[in-house]
């Protein structure tokens, strides 16, 4: 999926010229034009993720005016064509979907309350998106993802490698972001995850994280930083499930940092860069845990889900993934699915 140079056509033919090539650049179809979807075009282009940037959204108005807005700013940042339209076909041939639309979250809702609405829409647009776009690689990120990513691939038939949530991207980049706050050190340094529901349920991998190359729970501090206790650590994690809230209560959505975890997955895939992210995916007898879509470490690239990582895991760890898995599985139970 990333670019290709083709190869020219066979030097019988006499309408090709001597090294003719015919180049075929990445297309990035993001369905919804609201906050999360204008955004994550906008950091898509910025960080030059993809060639092609189609916006699809029912709103005509909206979605043309996105697209122009963004179009305008194409002299400052790599070379980019960006429509938008009201009409699926604008998705055709794209390389990778993301479906942003859905009900938005309003303060004191959780992520759970928007599943109805939201499998409601998914049922009325994913089977015309799929007929114009078979080949592309799905990213759910529309909430509650982890529910709608399984309904989604129930509503598709897609197999399951080729359609994914964005997870917990986002919730790890939090977590790495407050252990890179309190420890004093580069965020890109520190490396945990957040596995689990893309919500109250999920939880920190703390016996596998690191600051460097010292285990995390291991870390005594600099500059007089102190350890990462277990009431720090406790801290830590309930900022994470909060944060979303707070930002929505202040300002209406969360959209940068989600925009910013969404164009990092899109990059994974059409650069198939084969980097390890804690996407949502159907997992099958992943630490005994089946039939339901779920973040844990994942490799990504150009065909989507290649393959989870069995990170280990402490005995409450693993018992607190297959709880979150539990309360996903019972919401999806709940919608049919």
């Amino acid at each position: 999926m990333s670019e290709q140079i083709l190869e020219s056509r066979d030097s019988d033919d006499p309408s090709a010229s001597v090294g003719a090539t015919h180049r075929r650049t990445s297309k990035l179809a993001i369905v919804g034009a609201g906050a999360v979807g204008s955004t994550m075009a906008y950091a898509a282009l910025m960080r030059g993720a993809a060639r092609n940037v189609a916006l699809f959204d029912i709103n005509k108005a909206k979605v043309e005016a996105e697209a122009l807005d963004l179009g305008h700013g194409i002299q400052f940042m790599s070379m980019a064509e960006v429509v938008g339209s009201d009409d699926i076909a604008v998705c055709a041939d794209a390389d990778v979907v993301v479906f942003t639309a859905g009900a938005k979250q309003k303060p004191g809702q959780t992520r759970v309350d928007l599943a109805e609405a939201t499998i409601g829409l998914v049922k009325k647009v994913l089977p015309s998106l799929v007929e114009v776009a078979p080949n592309a690689v799905y990213v759910m990120v529309t909430n509650p993802v982890d529910v709608v990513t399984y309904a989604s691939l129930k509503i598709s038939g897609l197999p399951p490698s080729q359609m994914f949530g964005s997870g917990t991207v986002l919730d790890s980049s939090r977590l790495r972001y407050l252990i890179a706050k309190h420890t004093g050190v580069a965020v890109q340094n520190v490396h945990a995850y957040i596995a689990g529901e893309h919500g109250d349920s999920g939880l920190p991998l703390w016996s596998s994280a690191s600051i460097g190359a010292i285990p995390l729970l291991e870390w005594q501090g600099i500059e007089g930083e102190g350890p990462l206790t277990h009431s720090v650590r406790d801290e830590i994690a309930r900022e994470v499930v909060e944060s979303a809230y707070r930002i929505i209560e202040g300002k209406g959505a969360t959209n940068y940092a989600v925009a910013l975890a969404g164009s990092r997955i899109i990059e994974a895939i059409i650069k198939d860069e084969r980097r390890v992210l804690p996407v949502s995916s159907l997992l099958t007898d992943f630490y005994g845990i089946s039939d339901v879509c779920l973040s844990v470490p994942t490799i990504v690239g150009s065909s989507g889900v290649l393959d989870r990582l069995p990170v280990p895991m402490s005995v409450d760890e693993l018992s607190g993934l297959r709880a979150s898995a539990q309360a996903v599985r019972d919401v999806a139970r709940r919608f049919g699915f």
